[in-house]
């Protein structure tokens, strides 16, 4: 070994000391003061205890530190729908929102977990405005009014002036009755 930032050659160290050269690498350290954690294939980690109660270096220890992530399962309907049991109108949506909001800077819901929701709510707003949309009064069916006031021939007995196949239709009730004043 020439330098000391250089890696140890894998000689012994009694053939070290012989040639003159000093090791300035710190000492390996011993087990028990090595980190516990072992890799997914059995190795152990080489690196220095930093915390001794939990007997694991800085990398695996901030391991443990980093926040766990969320449990998406975790059910939040007390907390999202208290008195709620339907979203009828936009208010109730917008109170579940605020709360939804609430939870998320908590910490309590994930941000993925809460777009979904928002993006449900979202759809059940528009089904608002659909179901009303479809709530109005329909305008009546237009209908196209025949004038047969100036008809040459013959009234019906009935007193409706028009072709034969007019009158069918009045007194069938699929045409007006000329006879009754519209208003």
């Amino acid at each position: 070994m020439t330098l000391a930032t250089d890696k140890p050659s894998y000689t012994n160290a009694a053939s070290l000391t012989q040639t003159g050269v000093t090791d300035t690498a710190q000492p390996k350290a011993k087990a028990a003061d090595r980190c516990r954690h072992f890799t997914a294939d059995g190795r152990r980690c080489r690196l220095a205890v930093l915390d001794p109660r939990s007997h694991l270096c800085f990398r695996h220890s901030a391991l443990l530190a980093a926040p766990q992530p969320q449990n998406d399962s975790e059910d939040l309907s007390a907390e999202l729908l208290p008195e709620l049991s339907q979203f009828n109108s936009g208010i109730d949506i917008n109170k579940f929102l605020a709360r939804l909001l609430i939870l998320i800077t908590k910490g309590r819901i994930s941000p993925r977990r809460a777009s979904v929701m928002a993006y449900v709510t979202n759809q059940l707003l528009h089904s608002h405005g659909a179901i009303a949309r479809d709530n109005i009064v329909k305008p009546q069916e237009e209908r196209l009014e025949f004038d047969f006031s100036d008809w040459s021939g013959p009234p019906h007995e009935s007193g409706i002036k028009g072709p034969a196949c007019y009158v069918r239709a009045v007194l069938a009730g699929h045409q007006p009755d000329p006879r009754k004043k519209s208003s």
